[in-house]
């Protein structure tokens, strides 16, 4: 401190305050700091509030959370509006751990060391109520906004919709985006050239959020002119200040190329900024994107679909899942995918339900999960949700969450068969079996001959066993053919052992050895057991013409293997003779 300042400072506090500012203006922090303190030691609140500030930027002192909280406390609690407005908002963050007496006995507790506490909304509504009522626009904005998104019994959008009001008449930015945003609420398309102009304000202001809405406004032309390009600067323009938000949709229209040329690099490099930043949409996308390329990469693919998952992204987390079930990209754990598959059920996703659901019916998942799955399934059938009623039907067939009851199983499987190709073809087979429901073949017949129309081999495969041998209806072999052939064309080893099994006793077509013995070897070349023992035979004796007595025994060989007894006493004839 010069001289003069000296000099100044014992001449008069105000003088010493104006000297300190005037350094401070020319970019002498440091020097104006002494004589700014000085003012404040003397109860100037001006100076107070500035010495807080110095303290909490580091400007012209070492920055000290501790110094700036006590001086801020004491020009607050001696009417400036000003430190009001910054305590409420270091309530709203949580930096303000303790109210102290303005006179440094709590200020050690004012602020923790390093960390943020829980928002203290009732310390930040006294002190906003103070700033908004001694005139302060930023007071204002503050108070707007814990009437707008504060514990419920403090919200008021009448009230908070006035302060915001005011906050923006005064030229406050944070106001003028809390007005466009009240003004948003009401749905009113009159007011949507004034949300925009109020949005306008606050982005010429510079706040990056305020900038990326009214890129969104001009994207989709809601109250003002819609012009891409223009948008697109927007984006840029929240993205290049650290917007997550804005850097995802720079980076989703860049790689798309819509309505800006298309930059896939640049793209994903402002979407791989978002990810980092926390836009769990980014991750999730960026997961999606390495796993669908030309040459996937699952493990990095896994590393953002992981990121998203723990930020609670269902659909990131189902996909996760699905690479540790299936061992791509990170070791195959059936537990760990269960468990990502657990947590994106859990939180709603019906894809996932079904997909645990599934692991469940095949013996995986914990002993919880059998009660979970058949309570999300009769949540959703009791609304009418077809799939979920057919996925209950199963609970109830299986004794998957529930006692076992096929009545029950029936039930629903006939709720779920007005829309789902596997829940007719199921409720057909309990008619025909009579299980659960009285048997009625014909009920059953016209059930099956749904879910083939819909394109199901099984049930194409069970309806011509019903057309062939004439149960629930008339025999009609012509029909019948017709469908096993059609589902042996589509690979169904059933109908290729039916189609054997038809031409080598000559029902309902001419006698054909060969081509019995071709439908054979089709079906027993997918494990079939039965066509295999057929085909062993075929080639043992000879049947179709041709004898071959090692291939014989190989398919002799394969059927006993299956527990096919009838195999096992034909090799024992084969060893003997």
């Amino acid at each position: 401190m010069t001289i003069l300042d000296r000099l100044t400072v014992l001449a008069s506090p105000a003088a010493a305050l104006r000297r300190a500012i005037q350094l401070a203006d020319s970019g002498k922090p440091a020097e104006a700091f002494p004589l700014m303190a000085s003012a404040a030691r003397a109860g100037i609140v001006d100076a107070e509030y500035r010495v807080a500030r110095c303290y909490l930027e580091g400007s012209g002192v070492p920055p000290s959370r501790v110094e700036g909280a006590r001086w801020l406390m004491r020009a607050a609690n001696h009417g400036s509006a000003d430190a009001q407005a910054l305590l409420a908002a270091l309530y709203l963050t949580g930096l303000v751990a303790k109210e102290a007496d303005g006179n440094g006995a709590e200020s050690n507790q004012l602020f923790e060391p390093d960390t943020s506490g829980k928002p203290d909304f009732t310390a930040a509504f006294d002190f906003a109520t103070r700033a908004a009522e001694a005139g302060s626009a930023v007071g204002q904005a503050i108070l707007g906004y814990i009437l707008t998104s504060g514990p419920k019994p403090m919200r008021n959008t009448d009230a908070a919709h006035r302060w915001y009001e005011k906050s923006a008449s005064a030229g406050c930015a944070e106001g003028c985006l809390g007005f466009a945003l009240s003004l948003a609420r009401n749905g009113k398309r009159e007011n949507r050239v004034r949300v925009a102009k109020e949005v306008r304000r606050a982005a010429d202001a510079g706040l990056p959020t305020a900038i990326y809405l009214l890129a969104v406004l001009t994207e989709h032309g809601l109250g003002v002119a819609r012009e891409m390009a223009a948008a697109v600067q927007l984006y840029q323009a929240a993205a290049e200040k650290g917007l997550p938000s804005a850097q995802f949709r720079l980076g989703l229209a860049l790689i798309d190329g819509a309505f800006v040329d298309q930059d896939i690099a640049a793209g994903e490099a402002w979407m791989r900024r978002a990810a980092l930043a926390g836009n769990i949409e980014a991750a999730y996308l960026l997961g999606e994107r390495y796993v669908k390329t030309q040459r996937p990469d699952f493990a990095e693919s896994a590393n953002w679909y992981r990121r998203a998952a723990e930020a609670g992204h269902q659909a990131a987390a189902r996909a996760l899942a699905s690479l540790y079930l299936t061992g791509n990209g990170v070791a195959q754990d059936l537990e760990e995918g269960a468990r990502w598959l657990r947590a994106a059920a859990n939180g709603g996703n019906q894809e996932a339900q079904v997909d645990l659901a599934n692991l469940v019916l095949e013996g995986a998942g914990e002993p919880d999960d059998h009660a979970s799955v058949a309570g999300w399934f009769e949540a959703a059938a009791s609304s009418g949700d077809l799939i979920a009623a057919f996925n209950l039907g199963l609970c109830f067939a299986n004794g998957v969450g529930v006692r076992q009851d096929e009545g029950q199983a029936a039930q629903w499987l006939r709720r779920a068969a007005e829309g789902v190709a596997e829940a007719q073809y199921m409720y057909a087979r309990l008619l025909q079996d009579g299980r659960g429901v009285a048997p009625d073949p014909s009920q059953a017949r016209l059930w099956f001959a749904r879910a083939a129309n819909a394109g199901m081999l099984d049930a194409q495969v069970a309806l011509a066993e019903m057309l062939l041998n004439g149960r629930g209806g008339t025999r009609e072999p012509k029909v019948a053919m017709q469908l096993f052939e059609r589902a042996a064309l589509d690979g169904h080893a059933g109908a290729m052992f039916a189609l054997g099994a038809l031409y080598g006793a000559g029902q309902g077509v001419p006698v054909n050895q060969t081509a019995a013995q071709k439908w054979y070897a089709a079906a027993a070349g997918r494990g079939h057991g039965q066509a295999q023992l057929m085909l062993g035979r075929y080639f043992s004796r000879g049947i179709a013409g041709e004898r071959d007595p090692v291939a014989g025994r190989l398919w002799l060989e394969r059927a006993a293997a299956y527990g096919i007894s009838e195999a096992a006493d034909e090799l024992a004839e084969l060893a003997s003779g």
